[in-house]
């Protein structure tokens, strides 16, 4: 009996942990570095044939030369938001 509670509460724990919804991103996203598009603050001209809830990747080289990609979603305002940036390494040890 002891066992199937404890098993109960840790299924209840895990399935807590998966409640969230992935694409929701209701946060302020993250903070705009050099070469984001959004560092300078929103770009004047809005994105208004690409549908609300879209996203996009932009590449570029930051101010240390390492390449960044930054995934943007498109806000129901038109604005724009960083849900993700990944930073690409300077040199691959794999290459043959």
């Amino acid at each position: 009996m002891k066992r199937s509670i404890a098993s109960g509460l840790v299924f209840a724990v895990v399935l807590t942990g998966c409640t969230t919804s992935a694409g929701n991103y209701s946060s302020a996203g993250l903070a705009p570095i050099p070469g984001s598009i959004t560092y300078s603050g929103q770009p004047r001209t809005k994105l208004t044939k690409s549908p609300a809830g879209s996203s996009f990747p932009h590449t570029f080289t930051d101010q240390w030369g390492r390449e960044v990609e930054e995934i943007y979603i498109i806000q129901p305002d038109r604005s724009l938001l960083i849900a993700a940036r990944h930073y690409r390494p300077v040199f691959s040890l794999d290459d043959d």
